[in-house]
């Protein structure tokens, strides 16, 4: 009997007809958009994560663009980045027209190295941006420590991480871990904001969609402002204080608005909020089957010969958002042709990420290739394989037998 045949994408959203049903009763409902969906998706983002306040968005790169703002992250001022990782991590801090600075990465993890930010730090430094590479957290106590010694932000893209944890000291002048002091990525613990993305191939999905998490009062209001155009209909929030608590105030019209920055229209609609809400209540049961499937491939894969495997360190659970191999020296230099095969074969497989500095854009602006030598070697590494919730048991052999296959014809 001949084996089935698949096509099987690096990653892929999860619907089901309770999401659908969801979403029907909201395009049934009177409002579908700017109605109550909003607010309660960024609430139940908040209860989750255990942060204080959650601000939903039409994207991931449009949270990054409006946590920058909020961080009041202007011309000429620097971030500090990793170049792995997706565009608009590095590009929301040119929409603002200030520069991203690139750290190396550690070779094991693809996180930035936290080991070398200090020594990027300048007078122009106003925020370090770590990435959570594939869903695994970075070290962000680390982080943390150098941020507040240099007067800095941290603003954590977590855009692959939502549902990942991590573990933090029991004293705050030690780092020593405690079996019990497990936090998800997104409280905000040792971070300004936090970033998530929505996208369909992320832990859960609205279509397109992101959010920014904050324990930050002020930056949270920021936030609200900045996806609304930055306008507001709250009398208690309006500039116009003649026209609030003057002799006339109580017949201030109800059509009244002001309009206090100059914001975007960055906002999410009911429609997709429903969808997140209900997601969200799934999202616990994904991570689990992700973690499944990854330590299927840890268990297929060991010691072979081929490629290198991702690893958890003791301080982390990764959400598994990517299942990134690493080839080994003898087969570096034939990634084309074995990417090639592996797509011939059905596997949906894909490269994240071509270091952000390499592209055209960077150079033009006078980036220059070779300075982030550990992150361009696990580039020309790297292969991102399927893993995705629905994927049955027979999906998952399927992938183990044919990158086997691929290796033995290389």
């Amino acid at each position: 009997m001949q084996k089935k045949e698949y096509y099987l994408p690096y990653g892929h959203q999860y619907i089901d007809e309770e999401d659908i049903k969801e979403v029907v009763k909201v395009l049934k409902g009177d409002w579908i958009t700017q109605g109550s969906k909003v607010a309660e998706f960024g609430k139940d983002l908040a209860d989750y994560t255990g942060a204080k306040y959650a601000v939903v968005f039409n994207s991931g790169t449009a949270a990054l663009h409006t946590a920058y703002f909020a961080a009041n992250i202007k011309e000429d001022d620097e971030i500090i980045t990793s170049p792995i990782t997706f565009l608009s991590t590095a590009n929301a801090a040119l929409f603002l027209r200030a520069y991203p600075v690139f750290v190396d990465i550690e070779k094991d993890t693809g996180n930035i190295n936290p080991d070398l930010i200090e020594k990027a730090i300048t007078k122009r430094t106003k925020a370090i941006i770590p990435v959570d590479y594939g869903g695994y957290p970075v070290d962000l106590e680390k982080i943390s420590k150098i941020a507040k010694k240099h007067n800095l932000l941290v603003i954590e893209d977590a855009c692959h991480a939502l549902g990942a944890e991590y573990r933090y000291s029991s004293q705050p002048s030690t780092h020593h871990l405690q079996l019990d002091n497990w936090v998800k990525v997104g409280n905000c613990r040792y971070s300004d904001m936090t970033i998530f993305s929505f996208h369909p191939v992320k832990s859960i999905t609205t279509g397109e969609g992101g959010a920014v998490l904050t324990n930050n009062k002020k930056f949270y209001e920021k936030l609200l402002l900045f996806r609304n155009h930055g306008v507001t209909q709250n009398p208690d929030k309006f500039l116009n204080k003649d026209l609030v608590s003057g002799p006339t105030s109580h017949l201030l019209p109800s059509w009244y608005y002001e309009m206090q920055l100059l914001g975007y229209n960055y906002r999410l609609t009911d429609i997709q909020c429903a969808l997140g809400i209900s997601q969200l209540k799934k999202l616990s049961k994904f991570i689990q089957r992700r973690r499944e499937i990854a330590q299927i491939y840890q268990d297929a894969f060991k010691n072979n010969d081929f490629f290198d495997l991702p690893q958890e360190k003791d301080y982390a659970k990764s959400s598994w958002h990517l299942y990134p191999i690493k080839l080994k020296d003898k087969y570096k230099n034939k990634k084309r042709e074995i990417f090639a095969k592996l797509r011939g074969k059905g596997l949906g497989v894909q490269v994240h990420y071509i270091p952000v500095y390499w592209q055209p854009y960077y150079q033009e602006l006078g980036y220059k290739k070779g300075i982030c030598p550990n992150a361009e070697d696990f580039y020309r590494r790297e292969i991102s394989i399927p893993l995705y919730p629905a994927m049955s048991d027979e999906e998952i052999e399927y992938v183990t037998r044919k990158i086997f296959e691929v290796f033995k014809e290389v």
